[in-house]
């Protein structure tokens, strides 16, 4: 019986653990902004998904309107479902386990897996980074939630960093060749670019839009490219012996023009025998 975790599930607990502890700052923004401790945890619960729920909070801290709010975190939340296309893909969940996975497609366990090249690794690190973001992230916001201002500024702790270098981390050994390079530098640079105009979670989404259209291009100019063409053999640059020394290679024939072979041979000998 297995017991000691794989790669893959190494890192999607380390995730887990990176991203969760971000889960107290949701707790206390999320009271700060009004909602109460259960509402808080309820948002963690049912919608999980931290994008959405940053901005679902901010909408309302800002007093807008809960149409407002839940139009905002839709709008986040719609990357999720295209994360389920990539995630049905390689779980092929069946029966009740096609709701736990729907439910766990998020940032982290679509990028756990990814990072893997086995099939098998691929599954364990998604239910390993899922499970483990689901349970530390409704844990820490229970935690911020019931410390509020006692926290101070979340910031302060740095755990907003802890998980942007959990994907780094996550990242960093995709990177191989030129293509992979010049997509992450591009979607950084125009993440950077687009961050003081836009919503939380908006600039994501853009460069997210950046790398498919990227690596689209790239696919296609691989495409176009023709093949190298085959090196044809030079007239007469067969795999026969070298030529004599006086003799040519006779057209069409194949043979060379002074050698001749052994049936010639044994033809000119019965004539002489008859004569």
């Amino acid at each position: 019986m297995r017991t000691e975790l794989t790669p893959a599930q190494r890192r999607g607990v380390s995730v887990g653990v990176a991203t969760g502890l971000y889960g107290l700052s949701f707790g206390a923004l999320s009271v700060a902004a009004g909602l109460s401790v259960a509402q808080t945890c309820a948002l963690s619960l049912l919608m999980f998904t931290g994008g959405s729920q940053f901005a679902f909070v901010g909408v309302v801290a800002g007093g807008g309107a809960l149409a407002s709010a839940t139009a905002a975190a839709s709008l986040l939340g719609v990357r999720n479902a295209v994360y389920g296309v990539t995630a049905n893909a390689m779980l092929r969940p069946h029966g009740r386990r096609r709701f736990a996975a729907a439910h766990l497609t998020i940032d982290e366990s679509i990028a756990t897996a990814s990072a893997a090249e086995d099939p098998d690794e691929e599954r364990r690190g998604f239910w390993a980074a899922g499970i483990a973001v689901f349970a530390l992230w409704n844990l820490f916001t229970l935690v911020g939630a019931l410390l509020g201002d006692a926290l101070g500024d979340p910031k302060a702790w740095g755990l907003d960093g802890a998980a942007v270098a959990a994907f780094l981390g996550l990242l960093w050994p995709r990177l191989r060749g030129r293509d992979p390079v010049a997509v992450a530098v591009v979607s950084a640079v125009v993440t950077v670019l687009v961050a003081p105009f836009l919503p939380a979670g908006i600039p994501i989404i853009v460069a997210a839009g950046v790398a498919v259209g990227m690596t689209a291009l790239q696919h296609r100019r691989g495409a176009g490219t023709p093949p190298p063409a085959e090196e044809t053999p030079a007239q007469g640059d067969t795999d026969s012996p070298p030529l004599p020394e006086g003799a040519r290679p006779r057209s069409g024939a194949g043979r060379l023009e002074g050698s001749s072979t052994p049936t010639d041979k044994r033809s000119h000998a019965h004539q002489r025998e008859r004569r």
